[in-house]
């Protein structure tokens, strides 16, 4: 387990149990080095000013909010450090909810939160306990990287967890992005359907990164001086005409990549039923003639 990042303390009411945050996830990509090809040279990125040309050192950067174009105002790190942040060694539950009422959009990177001692053993337990005897989470403000942040605490194999949430105010509004409305027929609905549990999965542990794998047997390649295997050619899937043929073969390769007969995946004709399609409001009356011109959207 790698090192805590930050230690403090989960402040439950009137209990208070000392934690250490631990990162829940870790980084396993491939990482490269900008190099000269020409000798192998390490390329490194220069601190320079855009106003005078000069290369400036760490202790000559400091931070600026622009205000407007050209006209920028200092924030030292001092006055940072004086804003009022009450969350800045606890971790403070302010609420419990339903875990179905938390939006998996919200949420960002996750943390292990480990007893700091003996000491801290039984209220950690019994926080535990209560939170799997309620199947609430709950929500906590708590101050990381010199920000106050807004969390979800859930369990995870007998060890509590924070989840980092976004704001409300952070989270996009998707609207605009919804297609038109389309007529769909609900044999498609049904052949969907279909797909989807033809596709049912229990373990999500049998998934691998594949190209991180390639990478590394290429520089493993490299390394030993071998001529690095030739990538699989992957046959490109076709130009979709018909959506209902589509479904079908795709419910009939689901179930062979799961050495299951072709058989079984024949999708019988159903009875037709009625198209779903979104009312139109009746059109109203022109009272001036058309010029031909649609008008632009705002």
């Amino acid at each position: 387990m790698p090192a805590a990042i930050w230690s403090g303390a989960i402040s439950f009411g009137l209990v208070t149990i000392s934690v250490r945050l631990v990162a829940a996830s870790e980084d396993r990509d491939v990482h490269f080095h900008r190099v000269h090809l020409e000798d192998m040279g390490r390329v490194r990125n220069r601190k320079v000013c855009e106003l005078d040309g000069q290369e400036v050192t760490s202790a000559e950067i400091g931070k600026g909010y622009e205000v407007e174009k050209d006209n920028v105002i200092p924030i030292s790190d001092d006055e940072l450090a004086n804003m009022p942040l009450p969350t800045a060694k606890a971790i403070d539950v302010v609420a419990f909810v339903p875990r179905e009422e938390i939006d998996p959009i919200r949420l960002g990177q996750s943390y292990y939160l480990e007893a700091a001692g003996e000491v801290a053993a039984k209220p950690y337990t019994l926080l535990r306990r209560a939170l799997e005897r309620s199947d609430k989470v709950a929500i906590a403000k708590y101050a990381l990287r010199g920000r106050e942040r807004l969390g979800v605490m859930s369990i995870r194999e007998g060890a509590l967890t924070l989840h980092q949430m976004h704001w409300p105010d952070e989270v996009r509004d998707p609207s605009e992005l919804v297609p038109p409305a389309v007529d769909l027929d609900e044999d498609e609905v049904e052949r969907a359907l279909l797909l989807i549990e033809s596709m049912e999965l229990d373990d999500l542990g049998q998934f691998h990164d594949e190209y991180r794998e390639a990478v590394e047997a290429l520089i493993e390649a490299k390394v030993e001086g071998k001529t690095p295997a030739a990538p699989k050619a992957e046959a490109k899937p076709g130009r979709v005409v018909d959506l209902m043929s589509a479904l079908e073969e795709s419910v009939r390769a689901a179930k062979e990549s799961r050495g299951e007969t072709g058989e079984d995946a024949t999708v019988h004709d159903m009875p037709a039923r009625k198209k779903t399609t979104a009312k139109k409001a009746p059109a109203k009356k022109a009272t001036k003639k058309s010029s031909g011109r649609k008008p632009r959207s705002a």
